[in-house]
């Protein structure tokens, strides 16, 4: 599927979730657990949105290319660059609301819950673990992991190890779980499937790591 119309299914099905999520209430819910206002939450996730179409590229990096690779439109975001990857080269991004949004949230509930950095760790490496286990490469898009697996694994986490403090924990384990786990740790997948471009925190990742947020808080 190019990547443009990914983006478009994506961003479709993310604005009827967050609808529904809306109309009954949970995404205020989930905001007041994280010690967020309505507000401040609204504008977070919208810049989510938004910054899921921003990719800031990174390096470049060697891959074993198929006769495949380079005959599919590669979009590197809404503002693209390039359409196509070089031969033998991936392009290593940065996804600004799938990685640097989340991280920057999970800094701030980190500084601001008295999390121990013990239990921060051990969650992070409890869901780290599961997001690398479940994850799989997926020709043509990059690495996909299954939607529910880090909510419902941070969410364990967190209630095990500091139940006082479930919710910022589960947000942070989470979403740095996916990113590290499903991103990090298959940048060698990603040299294998030979794709123009890996954006860490886009594509097969972001709807992991967006919802990942939304259903830890809530749950927790």
């Amino acid at each position: 599927m190019p990547l443009t119309l990914f983006y478009l299914l994506l961003l479709f099905t993310i604005g009827i979730f967050l609808v529904a999520l809306i109309h009954v209430g949970a995404i205020t819910i989930a905001f007041d657990k994280l010690g967020l206002s309505p507000r401040t939450g609204l504008l977070l996730l919208l810049a989510s949105l938004i910054g899921s179409g921003i990719n800031i590229p990174v390096y470049r990096r060697a891959h074993r290319t198929d006769p495949f690779d380079f005959q599919l439109p590669v979009q590197a975001g809404w503002w693209g660059y390039p359409r196509r990857g070089l031969p033998g080269k991936t392009l290593i991004a940065v996804n600004v609301g799938g990685c640097l949004i989340p991280v920057a949230v999970s800094l701030y509930l980190f500084s601001h819950h008295g999390l121990g950095v013990v239990v921060t760790l051990s969650a992070l490496m409890i869901v780290t673990t599961a997001s690398y286990l479940f994850s799989r490469p997926i020709p043509g898009l990059g690495i996909g992991i299954p939607l529910f697996i880090a909510p419902l694994v941070s969410v364990l986490a967190a209630l095990l190890l500091d139940p006082q403090h479930s919710a910022p924990l589960a947000y942070i384990s989470g979403t740095l779980g996916v990113l590290i786990g499903a991103d990090l740790m298959r940048l060698r997948d990603i040299d294998q499937l030979g794709v123009p471009l890996a954006s860490i925190g886009g594509a097969g990742t972001f709807d992991g790591i967006f919802f990942t947020g939304i259903i830890a808080a809530l749950l927790a």
